[in-house]
């Protein structure tokens, strides 16, 4: 960008400078804006177009809102003090109790002074003439700083498919992720579309208090009891004494959930054997438990993976009573999306109030103005109708904003043939920018894998900071042989051949690639050790000369 088009975007405008600007206020953007202002002792704002911090956590405020981690692990670790006064009295945390504790952690650590709320990033813009990204809000400021961090989260851009007729709707509609405080559900009519991990949480939670309950199926699911529930003091207690060999083992695991993986292959033991070792889990509970923590196969081997896949279908034989119903719900292709668990779901549609739809079948033809009409010809009366409809994953909210790199190019068309990342953290062609939970990042318990990226990136900047370096990016042939790792890895895995998020299946048009490492956090958390003990293997380096400009300073 030249000093004129930087001139006139100045003109009228008082741009603000920063040492970096973070975009998003979540797990990530908290613990980002901790490290960077406390630690390096930067210049930081943090942005987030809610009202309230927590991302994620903060949008989704659907009945039934639950983590599906344990409650130990889906916390921050590096608060120590934190972790031994916090309060675990569930197995598992709701919503409420998340938003609860990221407030009290950005309280505990002054940080909200530096988030700016209800306020928009419209556009970052890279100017390459002085190495400083300049950002745009939705309030008409500007500003500027060194490093652009975002925290954007994999699930934050909502995916809301498009029926015919759907403005005619008399009722209330809403999404999920966009669930207003002042919804009534009580004694209405509603309808749910969508029958994922948020579908069936939902369902689940509000089917004792409608009066009747349509669910709109497009997809029968795997799942599993989630086993909540209250802790006593002495698990707690455990707990807490065992921290940090609970988080070593968690950062060196696969997928940082807090159990032991299993090492025994499914066929390895008794078809007698088998079914005691999945009942056990089905009785304690856990999507992840019951994919993982019973064999070392089940994501890998299509033989062990149908073992599994009939323990659920007898399951569901079992729990439903109506055997059409059971029918529709039986799920016969791979157990290998994102493995979900419930508080009932099945047993759900036992229910004299709730009815089961399956648009495969019957496809919906049209909402009309009193609710939906299916292929069949029957119009479903409604009041209320839930998009319980996902997101649009990992990249949907970096194409929601302008966001342009070297030479004015647009994210959106850098990753035109789907997103692309060096170690998920960064991406060719926009210096300087950070990305936390970007593409082909670790498939895991969120909030350790958080934490790595967060620490690395800190890392970094602080290597560029003590070595006066003006400016990084990736080489686009280690991002290119990224993606292709990432690729092999997941391709020797069943959730490559199953139709998911997980690979951008879910988004009429959207490529359907490779949007996770599927190695593990710990060998992810290897792979960052060796780049970085190799000053920073695969990204090239620009720093300050003594005439003043900026010239090349390492190629690595």
């Amino acid at each position: 960008m030249t000093s004129t088009v930087l001139a006139k975007r100045s003109v009228g405008t008082d741009i603000i400078n920063y040492d970096a600007i973070i975009i998003g206020a979540g797990f990530g953007g908290i613990y980002m804006l901790k490290k960077l202002r406390d630690e390096l002792g930067l210049k930081v704002r943090a942005f987030d177009k809610a009202a309230g911090i927590g991302g994620t956590w903060f949008w989704n405020r659907y009945p039934g809102a639950l983590s599906d981690s344990e409650t130990f692990v889906y916390c921050f670790s590096w608060d120590r003090e934190l972790c031994q006064e916090w309060d675990i009295t569930t197995r598992y945390v709701d919503q409420p109790q998340i938003l609860s504790y990221l407030n009290h952690a950005v309280d505990r650590h002054d940080l909200r002074k530096d988030i700016q709320l209800e306020t928009a990033i419209t556009s970052a813009v890279f100017d390459e003439s002085i190495t400083r990204w300049f950002v745009s809000t939705d309030d008409g400021h500007q500003y500027s700083a060194k490093y652009l961090v975002t925290a954007l989260g994999l699930l934050s851009a909502t995916n809301v498919p498009k029926f015919k007729g759907q403005e005619k709707f008399k009722g209330k509609m809403y999404h999920t992720a966009h669930w207003p405080a002042d919804a009534v559900l009580d004694g209405k009519r509603v309808g749910v579309i969508g029958t994922g991990s948020t579908g069936c949480q939902v369902i689940t939670a509000i089917a004792p208090i409608v009066g009747h309950l349509t669910v709109f199926q497009r997809s029968p699911q795997y799942t599993v009891p989630v086993g909540n529930g209250p802790v006593s003091r002495e698990y707690a207690d455990e707990i807490k004494r065992n921290y940090d060999a609970i988080w070593n083992e968690v950062r060196s695991s696969r997928l940082a959930f807090g159990f032991k993986e299993s090492n025994i292959p499914t066929m390895s033991v008794s078809p007698e054997e088998r079914k005691e070792i999945f009942q056990r889990a089905w009785e304690g509970g856990g999507g992840f438990r019951f994919m993982f923590e019973t064999f070392n196969d089940i994501a890998v081997d299509e033989q062990a993976n149908f073992a599994a896949q009939e323990f659920i279908r007898d399951k569901i034989k079992e729990i439903v009573k109506d055997p059409e119903t059971a029918r529709k719900l039986m799920p016969r292709d791979l157990y290998a999306k994102r493995p979900l668990c419930d508080s009932g779901y099945y047993a759900t549609f036992n229910r004299p109030n709730v009815s089961l739809v399956d648009v495969k079948e019957n496809p919906i033809e049209e909402i009309t103005a009193a609710g939906v009409r299916t292929a069949d010809g029957v119009e479903h009366e409604l009041d209320v109708l839930v998009f319980a409809t996902g997101f649009d994953a990992v990249d949907g909210n970096y194409k929601r904003i302008d966001i342009r790199g070297r030479n004015g190019l647009s994210i959106k068309d850098h990753w035109s043939d789907g997103p692309s990342s060096y170690l998920s953290m960064s991406t060719s062609n926009f210096p300087n920018m950070f990305m936390i939970l970007g593409p082909n990042g670790p498939f895991t318990n969120l909030p350790p894998t958080i934490e790595t990226e967060v620490e690395w990136v800190s890392d970094m900047i602080g290597f560029m900071e003590e070595n006066e370096l003006a400016c990084m990016e990736p080489d686009p042939e280690c991002e290119r042989q990224w993606g292709v790792t990432c690729r092999e890895i997941a391709d020797q895995t069943l959730f490559a051949r199953a139709e998911s998020w997980i690979f951008g299946a879910n988004i009429p048009g959207k490529t359907n690639t490779v949007y996770f490492y599927m190695g593990g956090l710990g060998p992810f958390r290897e792979i960052l050790a060796s780049v970085q003990n190799e000053d920073y293997r695969g990204f090239k380096f620009k720093g300050l000369s003594p005439s003043g400009n900026y010239a090349q300073k390492a190629l690595h």
